[in-house]
Order: structure tokens, then sequence, then C-alpha cells
């Protein structure tokens, strides 16, 4: 029977593009980028290339693109970052539902007497008015940090008018638009400071993702070396990665979203005629993300989707509900998802439950 793969937000399966243009560059462009010979250049004008591919996507200038390993690296060189370089300022900001990449480096910040505040969300979207009240009259603030799209129920927050507010303070705004960077119209020019984001998201391979960081922001590096990356990211670039990464860029943009999102909304639909109750607002979210609960443990109908050859996951619903045992089922389609897949996985499910209750 044919294996549905449904987990899109955990990571996707590479594009067949990727794969033969990473083999090419291992084969062929596999000079160090800091040689000054002819192999080595070549693979530093690949790396230009791929750097001003991704900046062109969010509005950037090249320079301001550095790559790393993947988004966790850039959360915590944003957070770690900006800290190590603005030793005065020890206020941060975020929402209640960010990824652990910009948590557990905050409640690291909050045990060395860093003041976290954390920013409630209505249907898993945060609310404007409240964070308006904690930057109002602070002094102190070193970041805020709102992740564009919430990698668990997939909602979508209002990061413009968070960089404006923040802006028009002279405060640094980052987000983290791992689950929105080349799916949603990006623009950093209008008040972003720093953002990260990463290639397995986007059909690219895993281990490479980068930060932007706004021309001027001062941070301090966590890795040194060799001063690749203008000093900011030591170590020698992967080449094979960064390629892979502005190509999945160049793939992902030529999907069309408008389908997926029309097998999403049916899916809910058909979901919540079982008694499915969707997790998060319905409307300001990611178009392929579903996080739906049920009378039926969550672990239980990804254990038993699993062994029928359908993988989705798990995850904490809006974490504004409390309730313990409230959480959901993940499922993030993409431009592979068939009609015939989402009627099977509802079929399935629909038979879990059955069994269940």
């Amino acid at each position: 029977m044919k294996e549905i793969y449904l987990d899109n937000a955990a990571t996707t399966k590479a594009y067949k593009e990727i794969v033969r243009v990473i083999d090419k560059t291992l084969i062929n462009d596999y000079g160090n980028p800091s040689s000054i010979h002819s192999k080595g250049e070549n693979a530093k004008k690949l790396i230009d290339e791929a750097r001003k591919k991704i900046a062109n996507e969010i509005k950037a200038k090249p320079k301001e693109i550095y790559f790393t390993s993947g988004a966790t690296e850039s959360n915590n060189l944003a957070v770690f970052g900006l800290a190590k370089a603005n030793p005065s300022k020890k206020t941060i900001i975020l929402s209640e539902i960010e990824h652990p990449s910009i948590t557990e480096p905050c409640n690291y910040l909050k045990s060395q007497g860093y003041n976290v505040i954390k920013i409630r969300t209505k249907e898993g979207v945060i609310d404007i008015n409240e964070l308006k009240k904690a930057i109002e009259n602070n002094k102190d603030i070193l970041l805020v940090s709102i992740m564009h799209v919430n990698n668990v129920i997939g909602t979508i927050q209002p990061i413009e008018e968070v960089a404006k507010i923040c802006s028009d303070k002279d405060i640094c705004f980052h987000t983290d638009a791992v689950q929105s960077f080349g799916k949603l119209d990006i623009d950093v020019r209008k008040g972003i400071s720093l953002l990260s984001a990463s290639g397995h998201k986007i059909g690219g391979p895993k281990g490479i993702g980068f930060l932007y960081l706004k021309d001027g922001i001062n941070i301090e590096p966590l890795i040194y070396g060799g001063g690749q990356e203008k000093g900011l990211r030591s170590g020698t670039e992967n080449v094979s990665g960064i390629v892979g990464i502005a190509k999945a860029l160049e793939i992902i943009k030529k999907i069309n979203k408008e389908k997926i999102k029309k097998l999403r909304d049916k899916m809910i639909v058909e979901l919540e005629k079982i008694g499915g109750r969707i997790n998060g607002s319905k409307t300001e979210r990611i178009y392929n993300n579903i996080n739906m609960s049920f009378v039926v443990d969550s672990d239980l109908i990804v254990q038993y989707l699993s062994n029928k050859g359908v993988y989705v996951s798990t995850g904490s619903a809006c974490e504004s509900k409390k309730e313990k045992n409230d959480s959901g089922v993940r499922i993030t389609l993409n431009e592979e998802t068939t009609e015939y897949d989402i009627n099977r996985v509802i079929k399935e499910i629909k038979w879990i439950i059955a069994l269940s209750v």
C-alpha cells in the first residue's frame, strides 16, 4: 500500500533536483571557498550566488545573509549573539509558543538574571496589545522574538505589525521563519532586525540554514576559528548544502499552494465531521497545516497511522488552553499530497476513533 507522508512541518523529503545538484557540487565543486585557487574560487562563487537568491527572497542585501548549520544555530546566534554584544540590556520578550531553540536559550539567560516576558496567545496568535504594554516605557529590552508561523499548530503571527511596533521604539526584532520561508511573503525592510530559516523544511538538505542580520545590528559570534561568514560564523562553509537550500527555494516558489490549501480545507471539514477540533486559528494558518484534537489520544492515532504507512505527528495544542492532556495530531501536507491521500487518512482516523470509543 502507498506510503503517505504528512509530517512536512518536521522535515521534508528532498527534491530529486536537490540531490542531483548536491551530488554535482560534491563531485565537481569540492574546493575550499577560502582557497585562492580556481577550485576554491568556484566554490565561493556558488556561495555568493546562493546568498543573492536567498537575500532577494526576503528583500535583504546579500551581505546580510549568514549561513549556519540550521535554524537552531541561527536562533541561538540571534539570542546569545545579541546578549554578548549588549550586556547592559536584560529584558527579552517572546511569545508563549516559540520553538525550543528560542525558549531554551532564553531560559538559560533567565537563570543568569535576565527578565524573560512571554506574550500570551489567543487561538495561537499573539496578543498585540499585551506586546505593546510590555514594550511601553521599557528601555531595557534586548530583543523581541516572535516566530512567523508556529511549528506545531501552524498559526501565522502578525510579524509586520510587530516589526513596526519594535522599529518605532528602536528595538531589535527577531523572527523564527522556519515554517514560512519560501512559503509566505517576507520583507525584512519593514522592521525585521534578524530572521532565521533552514533548508530541510522546504525540500532542501538538512544541516544548512541562515541568519539574516540587518546591516548595522551588532552581535557577537558563538563559534570562533577561521573567520568565515565575515567572522560571525567560523568553519568551512557547507557549499553543497548552501547550493541545496538556494535550489530548494527556487523549486518551492513554483508549487501550487492554493491546491494544497484546498485539500487542507477539505480535510479539516471532514475531520470535524468525525469529532475533530481544530487547534489554533482557522484563518490565520499556514496553507498546509492541520492540527486537530480528537476523543482518542493523539499518540495512539499517530502510532496506528504509522502502522498503516501514514506518517503524521503529535504536538502540544495552543498553550493558552493549559489542559494537561490537550494535545493534537499535526498533519502537514505538501505538493505531492493527493485527494486519495487525504480520503484514506480520514478513513483511517474514523476507523481508529470507532474502535476506541
